[in-house]
């Protein structure tokens, strides 16, 4: 079988000539025109931690296709960083960079008839964004993960970049001094790599690896490590073997293998925002993924390890103890994941296992399953008047599993970044933050500024929080997001006031405000859609496009669900 299949297209067919001129005049020898083409793209840019050393793996990984006797050909794609935006209006571009990552992956591959792709990736929306393009294009891909940061330290205390946002609350709060407070910012992020605990970064690497779709460690060696580098160097040998195989993505991204992505991110404690993640990527692979499948999952599997932001450990402490793998083969041998499923090694995960010893009683950092930190799942999906099409709670068993209590009401993150600096977040309210959703915000910004300064003002086991935005990885505390119907979509959480007497319970799985069915109906005939908070470009045409969080916040819908949602929302009209 032909390796070039794609790129002969160009390559072979004499009728296109100025095709082979440029790209024998963008240097590649005449003779290199009958190799395989590897698209090589990278997130990588400058001013970020997460994706500042991305170039220079995405170098190592086109070395490694040469190397191995193809053309390997880079090119870049955007990043936005969580961790720069969380807090101000660049949030909203966040999981709207999430589609612009694939759409252009996509569209370069695409359209330059790759043969194969790679994809060295750092933030949390990159891996997603690239593993949608993926799945799109079927054609033979692996992901390299940049890596996670190693931790920062001031006058003893460990740190990560959630330590900067606690900061502000506790200098809200005058628990600690400005020369305190300026320390920790300094000394958060020490160098490169993704945000260092189970945040969305480091939850999705795992959940990929686990999916099958980069090789072994790569979720949890450390950027600057030689076993990053070499990971890079090796991605060549993989490619070539995914393309004499013919193994591709859609052979990979089965059912079973977002079940033991969803065993894994439940073990570990992962980022909510997987929910969102892992249903669009597994839209795109053809697969049907649902928040009850996170449930099912949660009913039945605990959470092992006692990582950020619950926990004390951080990814380099997984990676010292043996990493993702050593996990996968604890579980594989409790017989929580499938391992008969196929991987970019051209293995299946248990042939991958084989020389992996499991975690023993040596560490603390995993438990074992008789003694879990969770006898269920964190993440549960709720119900109610609230939430009709369902939210996503992150409940990590610390917080207790019932609040209620009178709400607190802010129709936008400023609003409740204010009133916590005027002192209006009392012990017992449940904050509720809306317009925040795919389309009210737009683009579901994280609640991660607000939520950490609830910890550091000292009311995070005193409050609960529910927004029909969503919530970094780092973000821990009585909370819960995606609630949906969204706000801008009348959903019931636009209907409600200031007092009105919410209960929220994980143990039922329910979430409900006590006003009768008439006051809600008489609110609702008053309730007008606000306009929205753009007035063109990007943001707009993601208002347009955008399902709703319980369907991923996809914008590739198929027309007759299209067709459906424009009759029941007037935004899309």
């Amino acid at each position: 079988m032909a390796l070039n299949k794609y790129s002969s297209i160009y390559t072979k067919d004499d009728s296109l000539p100025a095709s082979q001129a440029m790209l024998i005049g963008s240097g590649i020898p005449e003779a290199d025109l009958r190799k395989p083409f590897v698209g090589i793209c990278s997130t990588g840019f400058e001013g970020n931690t997460c994706n500042m050393h991305l170039n220079g793996l995405a170098d190592a990984v086109k070395m490694g296709v040469q190397a191995n006797g193809m053309v390997g050909l880079r090119f870049n794609t955007i990043g936005v960083s969580d961790g720069i935006t969380n807090g101000n209006a660049g949030m909203r571009f966040s999981l709207v960079s999430r589609e612009l990552i694939a759409d252009s992956i996509e569209a370069m591959a695409g359209a330059h008839y790759y043969d194969a792709v790679a994809t060295v990736v750092g933030c949390d929306k990159n891996m997603p964004g690239a593993l949608i393009a993926m799945a799109r294009l079927n054609r033979p891909s692996l992901m390299v993960y940049g890596g996670t940061i190693k931790g920062g330290e001031y006058k003893g205390q460990k740190l990560n970049i959630v330590s900067c946002f606690e900061a502000y609350g506790k200098k809200l709060n005058g628990a600690i001094s400005d020369e305190d407070y300026r320390g920790i910012i300094r000394n958060a992020c020490p160098g490169p790599g993704a945000c260092g605990g189970m945040y969305t970064a480091n939850t999705m690497a795992a959940a990929i690896e686990t999916l099958g779709m980069s090789l072994p460690f790569s979720s949890s060696s450390t950027a600057v490590s030689a076993e990053k580098n070499q990971e890079a160097l090796d991605t060549g040998a993989y490619i070539l073997q995914l393309l004499d195989k013919d193994i591709k993505p859609r052979d990979i991204l089965v059912r079973e293998a977002f079940e033991n992505a969803l065993v894994m991110i439940t073990v570990l404690g992962g980022s909510t925002n997987a929910v969102l993640h892992l249903i669009a990527i597994a839209h795109a692979a053809g697969v049907k993924l649902t928040m009850e499948d996170f449930q099912e999952v949660s009913n039945r599997v605990p959470v092992l390890a006692d990582l950020k932001p619950s926990g004390k450990y951080l990814m380099e402490d997984l990676s010292a103890l043996g990493g993702v793998p050593a996990v996968q083969k604890t579980l594989l041998e409790a017989g929580l994941l499938k391992g008969d499923l196929m991987t970019v090694t051209g293995k299946t995960m248990a042939e991958n296992l084989v020389d992996v010893k499991p975690l023993g009683e040596e560490q603390d950092l995993l438990r074992p399953l008789s003694n879990p930190i969770k006898a269920d799942g964190h993440i549960q999906i709720l119900y109610g008047n609230l939430a009709t099409k369902g939210a996503v709670a992150k409940i990590s068993g610390k917080e207790g599993l019932r609040f209620e209590g009178p709400a607190i009401v802010f129709n936008s993150e400023e609003d409740l970044n204010e009133g916590i600096t005027l002192g209006k977040i009392q012990a017992g309210q449940v904050v509720v933050i809306r317009y925040v959703g795919p389309k009210g915000g737009p683009g579901m910004p994280e609640m991660l500024k607000p939520t950490s300064a609830i910890m550091g003002a000292g009311l995070g086991d005193k409050v609960a929080l529910i927004t029909d935005g969503r919530f970094s990885g780092g973000t821990h505390g009585f909370v819960i997001g995606h609630v949906c119907p969204e706000a801008y979509d009348g959903g019931t959480i636009a209907l409600v006031e200031d007092g009105d007497w919410i209960v929220l319970d994980a143990s039922t799985n329910t979430m409900d405000v006590q006003v009768d069915e008439a006051e809600l109906a008489l609110r609702r005939s008053q309730w007008q859609r606000p306009k929205p908070n753009v007035q063109g470009g990007v943001l707009l045409k993601y208002i347009r496009t955008v399902s709703d969080a319980s369907h991923g916040c996809i914008t590739d819908l198929q027309e007759e669900a299209y067709v459906n949602a424009r009759e029941t929302s007037p935004s899309l009209a």
